[in-house]
Formats: structure tokens, sequence, C-alpha cells
């Protein structure tokens, strides 16, 4: 009999532990952030294979700064181009965010900014700085899509199209400085623990750039890898996101975050470095030049930017506040060459 208490003494302790290590393991599925594959979206292109989109970046400002004689343009040349989409590249509404699904800053700064016909297109964007000080998850979320059905904010996802794809990274995350600043505050739920967040994140990138057979590969992201405008390199990025991309034979790196135009040739690898984060405020005369770079373009005003695909060339253009023509810089994967 008493042998029989302590095998079911036993047996009962035996199914505690169990209990408590699923309920450790449940627990901690909701704190440790799980990529097991970054999110891919489709997106079907013209009969003929090409492929037509702009980009702008760092623009909410409720159509200050030129923010719509910015987004005039766009619908001028997005008509013209016949565009499949428009690329977002964060800080996308100032200076903090969205304060939550309801903020009539969304409305304010987006739907009622970017009105033309042309601009009713799926919009793909990324969070920057000055959206991580806001309710970062507000644009993430499909309320927003059901308030405007253009709007598309993720995290990191994959963008695939016949022949290109594009690779949407978080970057701000990856930033020391915003997680030590006093002066702002910043959401990081769905970030923290960090390490591994930017651990699985920058193995699910790597992994998918490697399981990609498209025949350009474009990295989207907030922060610039290079630049010689106000906010210069980002350490941070080189130190990480740089090696994958050079691994992984990528063409483009487009951002945001410096408030100009800029095109900047790698030293040591085919990446074309490309910044459009020009959407309406601009900081004139504040830029880094140096020799550390091979700068093919920079404009420190406001603008935009069109790229236009073929399966075997790209052709990029950078643009004013007029819609003027600023460079414009063709890439095949046999030549680059200047026009």
């Amino acid at each position: 009999m008493v042998a029989s208490m302590a095998s079911m003494a036993t047996r009962f302790r035996t199914r505690a532990m169990v209990n408590l290590c699923y309920l450790a393991v449940v627990f901690c599925a909701f704190l440790v952030p799980s990529f097991a594959e970054l999110q891919r979206i489709e997106h079907p292109t013209k009969s003929d294979a090409s492929l037509s989109f702009l980009v702008v970046g760092d623009w909410g400002r409720k159509g200050f700064y030129n923010q719509s004689e910015v987004a005039f343009q766009m619908g001028r040349i997005g008509e013209k181009l016949d565009i499949d989409f428009v690329i977002s590249t964060g800080d996308n509404f100032y200076d903090n965010g969205l304060e939550g699904v309801y903020d009539p800053a969304f409305r304010e700064s987006f739907t009622n900014i970017y009105t033309a016909k042309s601009l009713q297109k799926q919009w793909y964007s990324v969070l920057g700085n000055h959206d991580y000080r806001g309710d970062a998850e507000a644009q993430l979320s499909p309320i927003l899509r059901r308030i405007d059905k253009r709007w598309l904010c993720l995290r990191s996802f994959v963008l695939k199209t016949e022949k290109v794809e594009f690779f949407f990274v978080d970057t701000t995350p990856f930033v020391d400085k915003y997680f030590t600043e006093p002066d702002y505050t910043y959401d990081w739920r769905g970030v923290e623990p960090r390490k591994t967040y930017l651990a699985n994140l920058l193995k699910d990138l790597d992994t998918a750039l490697k399981k990609s057979t498209a025949k350009w590969k474009i990295v989207v992201g907030h922060h610039a890898i290079r630049s010689v405008g106000h906010h210069g390199d980002t350490p941070e990025l080189i130190k990480f996101l740089l090696p994958i991309l050079k691994a992984n034979n990528v063409d483009l790196y487009i951002n945001g975050h410096d408030h100009c135009l800029e095109h900047i040739a790698s030293l040591d690898s085919s990446i074309q470095f490309l910044t459009s984060g020009a959407g309406s405020k601009a900081w004139r005369g504040d830029l880094k030049l140096h020799d550390n770079h091979a700068v093919k373009f920079v404009y420190d005003g406001q603008g935009f930017m069109s790229v236009k695909m073929t399966e075997n060339s790209a052709l990029i253009a950078f643009y004013d506040v007029a819609g003027k023509v600023l460079h414009k810089w063709k890439i095949s994967k046999q030549l680059h060459s200047a026009i």
C-alpha cells in the first residue's frame, strides 16, 4: 500500500513537471518572436513581364514641406510609366508615427495626399525610426488596409514578381542608439528580446535570398547602408546586413532615412545603393561628401525615384519636386552605364 502510494505520488510529480515544461514552452513562444520563414506576397506583372514602380520615403507630413507637390508629380510619372505599385522606404508618419489605427494622420498624410489615379495601386511599406516612436503595430494592422486598401506595411517580408524579388527588411531595431536615447520612447513590442529578433531576421533573410531563383534581387530597408547625407552610413547594417547582401548577389539596396536622393555604387561588389527619402522635408546643404564612396548622384531637395524593369535591364530615374529628371541610370546583368 505504501509502495503504491509512493508510486502514485511519483506519477503526479512527473505529470506536474511535464505540465510545467509545456506551459514554459507556450509562455516562451509568446515572448520570443518566431520567424520560421519571411512572409511572402506575390504581385502580378504585365503580360510582357515588365515591371514599373515608384519609390518614396520620409513623407508623412499632412501635405506640408512640399509633400503634396511631390505626390502630384508622382501621379504624373506613375501614369506615364503605368506603374504596378509604390514602395515606401519608411518614416511614413511624422513626427512620432501613428497614435493608433484610427489616428486621423493616416488619412491626412496618406489617403488624402496620394490621390492621383495612377497611385491607386498597392503600396508596400516598411517602418522607419519615426514610425517606431508611435504605435508601430498600428501600421501593421489589417484595420488600416480596410480604411485604405492600398496600404500594406509589414516588418520584414518578400515580394515576389515574375522576374524580380524584393526583400523588405526592418532595419530600425539594428541601430544601437535607439535603445539608449533618453529623449524618445520607441515601441519595441514584437521586437524584444532584440538579439533573438535580429538573429532570426538575418538568418531568415539569408535563407530567403539563397532560395530565390529570381533574376533580380532587390533589398529594401529604411536606413542607408551607404550614404553621404545627414545620417551617413549605418555601421550596424554594414556589419550585419551588408555581408549577406554581397554573399547573395543582391542587385539593389533601396532605402530612405536621409532626406535626399542618392545613387552610390559599391566599391567592392555589384550592389547599387539608392536613397529615396525626399518625400517631404529635405535638408538643403546637409551633405557629407567624401572619397570613401563612388557617388554617382546626390540631390539635397525633395523628390522621388522610379524604376522600370525588363528581364535584362532596369532603368532608374530620380525626379525633383517639379517632376524634372535629375539623374538616370541603366543597369543590366551584363553592363552598367550612365545615361
